[in-house]
């Protein structure tokens, strides 16, 4: 376990936290998701927060994929393995996890050796939060999975970027050119056609260019900011016994919103008519 609490005798009741606002952030492969919630943990100066009180934390969806078997881990160490399917990960527990992290309890979650293609003894303890930012390729996929999210935000690169930034990225895991190129054109790229791209219609904010895109990127952590200040009590009250999506107030376009931090106002959210 990479969180422990030590010390002998009973353990205490876990007290009552408030329920976290739920953040999904999607895209395709080596978009930038993780980028942008590293991005804004740091704008929010809680990259250097001790885990046990951070306010705002971020959970991969990656951590849930499935327990393979012996088969499939030699396709997966052949790069003949679909990592970008549905089927992929373990939804249930993915479920479960992010249900009682919504409920404001203290849950572990798995962690994925990406080298090995195996899932690790060892867990991770992500503790409660005011803002929890769950990232992933196929994080809206799942309508029981989207409807959890308060918000939902889609980053949206380049595929020549993506696919170059894939390559380098898996090459520092030890895996050969030819394997990755394979392995992207047969799975990777079908993928995001067909389960990840369409999953953008469900986004409240789309980020164009990722963590570059920093006028959307500002107006996020402003947002964040509003609900740790206490605006998150404003969206609990839409909550519908902890179903469906609690009321959100909208985001703005990005002409709109570029304007308003010129004039250095605050900005007021509105709903995103961009064609998705």
């Amino acid at each position: 376990m990479a969180s422990a609490g030590g010390g002998a005798g009973p353990a205490e009741p876990e007290r009552p936290h408030p329920k976290p606002f739920l953040i999904g952030v999607s895209g395709g492969t080596a978009s930038g998701k993780s980028t942008v919630c590293e991005k804004i943990m740091e704008l929010l100066g809680q990259n250097e927060v001790d885990h046990r009180q951070r306010k705002v934390v971020i959970l991969s969806q990656d951590r849930f994929y499935k327990v393979l078997t012996t088969d499939q881990k030699a396709k997966a160490l052949k790069g003949q393995y679909n990592f970008d399917h549905p089927d992929a990960f373990d939804n249930d527990l993915m479920h479960t996890t992010l249900k009682n992290i919504v409920e404001g309890k203290t849950v572990e979650v798995p962690t994925y050796d990406f080298v090995t293609h195996s899932r690790l003894a060892e867990t991770t303890v992500v503790y409660p939060a005011d803002v929890v930012l769950f990232e992933g390729i196929l994080v809206f996929y799942s309508q029981d999975i989207r409807d959890m999210f308060h918000l939902r935000l889609f980053v949206d690169t380049d595929s020549d970027v993506r696919l170059s930034r894939r390559v380098l990225r898996d090459m520092k895991r030890g895996r050969d050119l030819e394997q990755i190129l394979t392995q992207y054109t047969t799975f990777v790229k079908p993928a995001f056609e067909e389960f990840c791209l369409p999953t953008k219609k469900y986004a409240d904010v789309i980020i164009p260019r990722g963590v570059d895109n920093m006028v959307a990127i500002n107006l996020i952590v402003q947002h964040i900011q509003d609900i740790l200040n206490g605006d998150i009590c404003k969206w609990q009250r839409g909550a519908m016994n902890g179903h469906g999506r609690t009321y959100k107030r909208p985001f703005p376009e990005q002409a709109e919103s570029s304007n308003m931090l010129a004039a250095g106002k605050r900005s007021h959210l509105e709903s995103s008519s961009r064609p998705h």
